[in-house]
């Protein structure tokens, strides 16, 4: 018995138990959100990808690295449901970020209680519950993020050639995910904190640093050089463009956005990490004590991405920050350390127990009904309440499917590009008597071609982003709420037969 618990209670086995608790907040509810927008387009090209070779760089043609739905184009192999296979992709980036931070904290602070509590974080914090559970690039960012964090400590601690490989090709991986990657470049300056500065041989190890860190450049930039075999690479910058400002425009006006950035992104940044989890991570800071360099290092990290951010952002949302937090989970983690050790074993587990009930309690919220849970304004309307989201979905593919039975059915969907028509795409894409065509702009007035094919078979019509009936001569065959919304909803009708010239 003393050797199971001992086993038990070892950092591997504690890590393990960690793993099988994220493991069980997140795959049993893997299908509780409906599918969103983007949801679907990285799906449909997973898919149309995983069928098809010569589209493997699909995503390249809206400006998106592809390594996310290479991804989900080898899960598909195995999950028959597309949507899940790919958000078993955010699933299984976020357990390797549970493992990552514990070696993260472990390699930082000497300490596997620092790296056990980090990982804690990540499995409790409704931020990553949340994206976890998603078919989105930003778990795999944050996977990514947190690795390369821990091989630059590596590179910046022992200075090593093959540290500088493995970052490099880290480094690399990563943008061929999302731009985001350039970061973990970005900040290696930064890792100067963790150099040994000490005299001996000073300026040869310094210039050995400055050496292995182009070495670690090049060989990450030669891996992203991989999407140039695509003739669409070039849109990549021009996406970028639009959620990031360039340089020659952001200096026409170089602070004109920055308080309305750093407002919002604060504002997202307390309320999933929570104010109580984020004043400890502040009291670590402020705390005197030993591994000064270690914590500069994850404010760094944390600090300069998130400015960033706020100085050239351009469209924002939350999921954007999620990688920025990751640093702080191992600051937190530190402040819990702190806390007990200054107010004492009882009081200051009390303390830290008190700071992780709001955390738990909102992940909770999302894990009991995704419809009332306690998101961000930001996020639910378009994961939850709005036209964005895709509650409905499932009922109208199940709908449309037993249509078909009967023969060959035409379905019109509102919009060509997003949730319409490809989550109707994903799932009938097999489906021979199914036939589906978008529309934009939709027209007040039915096509010609349009009434002529219901003389043909029957003609569906399928309307989520404007909310008003449509004046064609329709028959209302489903209509459902998006969440809780009731002013939001997606409808699905079936086309009156007409008779044309």
């Amino acid at each position: 018995m003393k050797r199971i618990l001992g086993v038990i209670l070892h950092p591997i086995g504690i890590l393990l138990i960690l793993l099988a608790v994220y493991a069980l907040m997140r795959i049993p509810s893997l299908g509780a959100m409906p599918i969103f927008t983007d949801e679907a387009i990285y799906v449909r090209w997973s898919q149309i990808g995983s069928r098809d070779a010569s589209w493997r760089f699909i995503s390249l043609t809206d400006g998106k690295q592809p390594l996310f739905t290479w991804g989900a184009m080898a899960a598909m192999r195995v999950i028959h449901d597309p949507l899940l296979a790919s958000r078993a992709v955010s699933v299984l980036a976020g357990a390797l970020s549970v493992v990552g931070l514990f070696l993260l904290g472990w390699e930082l602070f000497a300490s596997t209680t620092v790296g056990l509590l980090a990982s804690l974080l990540y499995v409790l914090s409704p931020f990553t519950l949340l994206y976890d559970r998603m078919a989105l690039y930003d778990s795999l960012v944050a996977t990514f993020f947190i690795w390369n964090t821990y091989l630059t400590v590596l590179f910046a601690r022992y200075n090593r050639l093959d540290s500088a490989l493995l970052l490099g090709l880290g480094v690399g991986v990563g943008l061929l995910n999302k731009t985001s990657a350039f970061f973990s470049l970005y900040l290696l300056p930064f890792s100067l904190v963790l150099f040994d500065f000490r005299p001996a041989n000073r300026t040869k190890r310094f210039l050995k640093f400055i050496g292995l860190s182009l070495v670690a450049v090049v060989l990450s930039v030669c891996i992203y050089s991989i999407l140039r075999l695509s003739p669409y690479f070039y849109i990549i910058a021009q996406k970028d463009a639009l959620f990031v400002y360039p340089v020659r425009e952001w200096i026409r006006h170089p602070l004109e956005f920055f308080l309305g950035n750093w407002h919002g992104l604060f504002d997202w940044l307390t309320f999933y990490v929570t104010v109580p989890l984020f004043a400890l991570g502040v009291f670590t800071m402020i705390e005197k004590g030993k591994w000064l360099r270690e914590k500069l290092f994850l404010l760094l990290y944390f600090i300069v991405p998130f400015t960033g951010l706020a100085l050239f952002g351009r469209t924002l949302y939350p999921r954007y920050i999620l990688f920025m937090v990751m640093p702080l989970f191992l600051l937190i983690s530190w402040g819990m350390i702190e806390c007990i050790r200054i107010f004492g074993k009882k009081v200051g587990i009390v303390l830290t127990a008190l700071c992780l009930v709001q955390s738990l309690s909102m992940s909770v919220g999302i894990l009991r009904d995704i419809k009332t849970a306690p998101i961000h304004p930001s996020d639910r309307g378009q994961y939850i309440s709005d036209w964005p989201a895709g509650w409905g979905v499932a009922e109208i593919v199940s709908y449309l499917d037993k249509a078909s039975r009967q023969g060959k059915i035409t379905v019109y969907t509102e919009g060509t590009f997003g949730l319409m028509p490809y989550a109707l795409e994903i799932y009938l894409v097999d489906n021979k008597n199914v036939e589906i065509k978008g529309i934009w702009p939709f027209p007040s007035i039915m096509p010609t071609s349009i009434a002529q094919k219901t003389q043909i078979n029957p003609v569906y019509l399928l309307m989520y982003q404007s909310q008003a009936d449509p004046s064609w001569p329709v028959e209302k065959i489903l209509s459902i709420a998006q969440g809780n919304n009731p002013g939001s909803r997606m409808r699905l009708y079936k086309i009156l037969p007409q008779e044309t010239p």
